[in-house]
């Protein structure tokens, strides 16, 4: 399977801003490699910050659109099928679907820089037939800062791009704490409101 994954992402290296966009897109390299060799290739002058920004919107968004679409038209039991060929197992699908039924629609945004839910959270969104383009909204306002973050990192490591995942880990976890204690503050005012 490694060997697999080795030999996509070295067709995905040659390619530029298109195989940023496209080794998002698959999702079976995770975003956290796929960003940080772009931010590699922004180093060395390969491709431009923008371009690579872009690109890595541009294929965060449409990777996500394709697991709210799977949702909506193929309901639970078709993921439950055919999930495991991009690494989604029913026990994702069980913590995103809890998760969105508890929080609703924010969640979308929140749950994206979090471990085991964020690859998954888009099936319920379309499952729950939420609307598109609040969905649309919360997904891309989610993937910005985080194909802005691993960019930048994959920039300031260079040739040691290969070990963004053990620099991110301290920036993740902070990010996590405050984006966990932003929702529950948002849902207490919600209900409250409510």
């Amino acid at each position: 399977m490694e060997h697999f994954f080795l030999s996509v992402f070295e067709l995905l290296t040659g390619l530029g801003v298109l195989g940023i966009a496209l080794g998002l897109m698959i999702e079976i390299i995770p975003s956290e490699i796929v960003l940080g060799y772009g931010g590699y290739l922004i180093s060395k002058g390969e491709v431009g910050f923008l371009s690579a920004t872009v690109a890595g919107v541009v294929g965060g968004t449409f990777a996500q659109l394709f697991l709210y679409w799977a949702g909506s038209i193929g309901g639970r039991p078709f993921l439950e099928k055919y999930g495991k060929f991009v690494f989604i197992h029913p026990k994702h699908l069980d913590v995103s679907e809890r998760w969105f039924q508890e929080y609703g629609p924010i969640v979308i945004f929140t749950a994206r820089f979090i471990p085991v839910v964020r690859h998954a959270i888009s099936i319920p969104a379309g499952i729950a037939k939420m609307r598109f383009l609040p969905f649309l909204f919360y997904t891309v306002a989610a993937v910005i800062p985080w194909t802005i973050l691993f960019l930048f990192l994959g920039f300031q490591l260079g040739e040691n791009w290969r070990e963004i995942k053990q620099v991110a880990q301290p920036l993740i976890i902070p990010i996590m704490i405050l984006i966990i204690l932003g929702a529950i503050t948002y849902f207490v005012f919600d209900r409250k409101r409510g």
